[in-house]
């Protein structure tokens, strides 16, 4: 009887729910009556979000709400203006019939004040490319974006993990290091809200104060002065918004990782004229490599104060520190040649000692001021100050050079090694200033801008003391050639235990050692790098004009360089160096969604003491100033076509390319005496990337990436023809995240991901090696779940990297060096937005 009772009251229960819910439906349409797919349509009470749904392929909707209550829908969708409905439910069912939602009418910024609004992987414009904003459709050359969300999606917590998801970007090794397009990437520093800094290049940058990451296919020295031919990868940060939002997330995982961000954002009056952002991150994480390990604390502030529509500043500061160990990459010991094997040594085989040491301090300060001083003439300006600071303590295998016994001969077990110490501090100062003027009427836009950028990189007296070779009888040291011209004689050296005696012990490959060395006893040369100074300054015109469905981008651009060895030294040293840069480019609208365009523009980047263009060039950098060559220059011939489809919700781009470099900096220790520009390279190539959503609840971003990147002319015949190091000729990812919307599984969501890397040599092999090294292939395999209970701001995420425990090597500097990839690993992550 009791059963009875209840199973009764249950069914009353469920049918009074059940008339107490009434449904709301509408239909979304813009101003020409087309459905618009993928809004989103919110339910509130109360300046609360009771629930949410997005409109399907035909536009419509369907919600559920309690009788008797009033409520408020949202109705949004990137692109257009944001409508606000007041709703009474009184009878069972409302429909709200068609809902027109109007184009935004908000102009893009001139300079980037206030940060992006849209919270998907599509980003519609680019500030860097050109220096003021323009839309990517408008845009004649390639730029691909990785968004916060992508970011987010992926736990892509440095910036090595961002940029894999472009198409002919692939990572060199396990420095912060690309070959783009085919291009090995020099050391040229890295470009952040599209302003020249130093120095990311062992570092690999975190993205917790990212925005979004650009990169910019082919030469920019139009726009970034010294830039590097294959493409320049620009970090955008996080820009303050007008609506509150905050956000906080805690992760660990495999490997030690210990991690936490903040991000909170909004106005700081009620006017809405002064806004603020404040991002923060802290991590503690070891690594698969024996004692590897990488910590970071990172503050970034940053306010905008935009008190009429005509003017507006931002001033943003970051504080950056960084320690942890150098990791030069796995010793393989096996000979370059038929019987070499990166199996040799075990992924894990780091030659290090436990009181090594790599510590970087960074501090950022930068500000972006824009004045219009009517609707059509404008003043922006950008200026950017970094200072950086190196202290490093390392031991490393010693390159291409093994251990030798009393009669020449190489001990297989084991490795020779380096010990290095060094502490080096950078000063950087970035200006770029424009005045542009707007022309518009109803069949002809004409946007001219005139401007001028200066640089200024200098580095403190270089400090660096190493122990590295043989000693010889006298303690003296030097390095044991066992055949050639230069060859030297076993007698010469101090020997014991039947080994020559080396300046650091060597690494026992069947007992490794990573326990604290004693380095008291090294014999170390001590070597002290003079100051150099370096300056860029340019002048440009730009004009971007538009005729019915063509438009046209010229820029000019003349630049003046100077490096200066030994700066304010006994032994000054100075170079200079000037160029003419263009860039010319056309685009035609196909359709409304759909363009094609070419391009031709070239490159400009000088040689410099403050950076190192080559591996093989960084041990003349004592000597003199390499702006004594003809600088390295190259040019880009791009055609393409990009396409936005569903409504702009998915985006879609493609080129066909080809890239050319010649005077190349190189410097080999072995067989030439000094440096020297040599010979000419060149990529040719199509890529394709993807992004967006193809239905409302499944996202994806897709690139495939091809390029036949050749030597064309080398000092060393061998080389003539074949690939460049580091470069893949195929690569492909893919990225997508479906969220389910049934009742069993609603607020689930899963994400998958692979990623394929085509066989390519390593960077850099020394013309006295026989035989190159050609690593593996290899394709890897990512999954993400997702937890986000409605109306809570909460996600869980659960994401693994290599799945399926691929062994694989990322690349290499030298076939002696690689960099494997991590085996398979995990990250729980929460984030909660409130």
């Amino acid at each position: 009887m009791k059963f009875r009772k209840l199973v009764l009251g249950i069914f009353i229960f469920l049918v009074h729910v059940s008339f107490s819910q009434s449904r709301i439906t509408g239909t979304v349409l813009d101003t020409d009556n087309t459905p618009i797919f993928g809004a989103n349509v919110i339910l509130t009470k109360a300046s609360k979000n009771i629930r949410g749904v997005v409109t399907d392929y035909d536009g419509k909707f369907i919600l559920e709400a309690s009788k008797n209550d009033d409520y408020l829908i949202r109705i949004s969708f990137v692109g257009f203006e944001t409508q606000t409905k007041a709703v009474t439910i009184a009878d069972n069912n409302i429909d709200l019939g068609n809902i027109i939602l109007k184009e935004s009418a908000e102009l893009l910024q001139s300079v980037e004040i206030i940060g992006r609004k849209r919270d998907d992987y599509n980003s519609d414009y680019s500030f860097s490319a050109t220096k003021i904003a323009i839309k990517n459709k408008e845009l004649p050359q390639a730029v691909s974006t990785v968004t916060k969300e992508l970011i987010a999606d992926r736990q892509a917590f440095q910036l090595t993990e961002a940029v894999k998801t472009v198409s002919n970007v692939s990572i060199t090794g396990l420095y912060n290091h690309y070959n783009i397009r085919g291009i090995t990437q020099a050391d040229d520093g890295q470009v952040v809200n599209g302003m020249r800094t130093r120095q990311f290049y062992f570092i690999q940058p975190i993205t917790s104060h990212l925005e979004r990451v650009e990169v910019i296919k082919g030469p920019s020295s139009v726009t970034f002065s010294s830039a590097d031919p294959g493409g320049t990868v620009n970090m955008v940060t996080k820009k303050p918004l007008k609506e509150k939002r905050s956000e906080i997330s805690i992760a660990a995982g495999s490997f030690g990782t210990l991690r936490t961000t903040a991000d909170f954002t909004g106005p700081l009056n009620e006017e809405k004229t002064l806004l603020y952002r404040f991002n923060a991150a802290y991590q503690e994480a070891d690594s698969f490599r024996d004692i590897v390990n990488n910590n970071t604390f990172l503050v970034s502030p940053s306010i905008s104060y935009i008190p009429n529509e005509s003017t507006a500043l931002n001033v943003e500061m970051i504080y950056n520190l960084a320690d942890g160990n150098l990791d030069r990459g796995q010793p393989i010991f096996t000979p370059v040649g038929a019987d070499y094997d990166p199996n040799s040594t075990p992924i894990s085989l780091n030659p290090g000692a436990l009181n090594d040491f790599y510590n970087t301090k960074e501090v950022m300060f930068m500000a972006s001021f824009s004045k219009k001083f009517t609707e059509n003439f404008g003043f922006n300006a950008q200026y950017m100050k970094q200072t950086w600071d190196e202290d490093l303590k390392e031991h490393r295998a010693d390159a291409f050079r093994g251990a030798y016994d009393i009669n020449g001969d190489i001990v297989p077990n084991l490795i020779a090694m380096r010990y290095n110490e060094r502490q080096q501090a950078w000063n950087t100062n970035n200006v770029s200033t424009f005045f542009n003027y707007d022309i518009k009427n109803d069949n002809f836009t004409n946007k001219i801008l005139v401007g001028y950028d200066a640089t200024r990189w200098e580095r403190g007296v270089y400090g660096t003391n190493t122990a590295r070779d043989y000693l010889l009888l006298d303690g003296s040291t030097k390095r044991f050639r066992p055949s050639g011209a230069n060859a030297t004689d076993p007698a010469d050296f101090q020997q014991a235990n039947g080994l020559l005696v080396p300046a650091v012990p060597h690494l026992d490959l069947t007992n490794p050692f990573n326990g604290i060395r004693n380095t008291s006893s090294y014999a170390l040369t001590q070597t002290e790098i003079p100051a150099n100074f370096t300056t860029s300054d340019g002048i440009y015109l730009q004009n971007q004009f538009k005729i019915g469905k063509f438009s046209a981008l010229v820029n000019l651009r003349y630049e003046w360089f100077s490096d200066i060895f030994d700066y304010n030294g006994t032994n000054e040293q100075k170079f200079r160096q000037e160029s003419f840069i263009p860039r010319l480019g056309l685009t035609y609208e196909i359709t409304d969604d759909i363009s094609a365009y070419g391009t031709y523009l070239e490159g400009f980047q000088p040689h410099t003491n403050t950076v190192s263009l080559s591996p093989s060039a960084e041990g003349f950098f004592g000597q003199a100033s390499p702006g004594r060559f003809d600088p390295l220059e190259s040019r880009l011939l791009e055609f393409g076509a990009k396409g936005y489809f569903l409504n702009g919700k998915l985006n879609a781009n493609f080129a066909l390319f080809e890239v050319t470099q010649k005077n190349i900096l190189v410097g080999d220790v072995f067989v030439r005496e000094d440096l020297t520009t040599i010979g000419k390279q060149r990529s040719r190539g199509f890529e394709m990337d993807i992004s967006g959503y193809l239905t409302p609840d499944f996202q994806i971003t897709a690139s495939y990436g091809f390029n036949d990147a050749k030597i064309i002319e080398d000092s060393v015949q061998d080389l003539v023809g074949e690939r460049i190091g580091g470069a893949p000729k195929h690569n492909f990812n893919f990225w997508g995240r479906y969220d389910f919307t049934t009742k069993t599984l609603k607020d689930i969501g899963i994400g998958f991901g692979a990623q394929y890397v085509d066989e390519r040599f390593t960077w850099y092999t020394p013309s006295y090696l026989p035989d190159r090294v050609l690593l593996p292939e290899y394709t890897v395999f990512d999954a993400a779940l997702y937890y986000k209970p409605a109306n809570t701001g909460i996600q869980l995420t659960l994401k693994a990297n290599n799945v399926f425990d691929k062994k694989y090597w990322l690349g290499g500097l030298f076939p002696s060096r690689l960099a494997p990839g991590a085996p398979s690993n995990v990250l729980l992550n929460v984030t909660y937005k409130f």
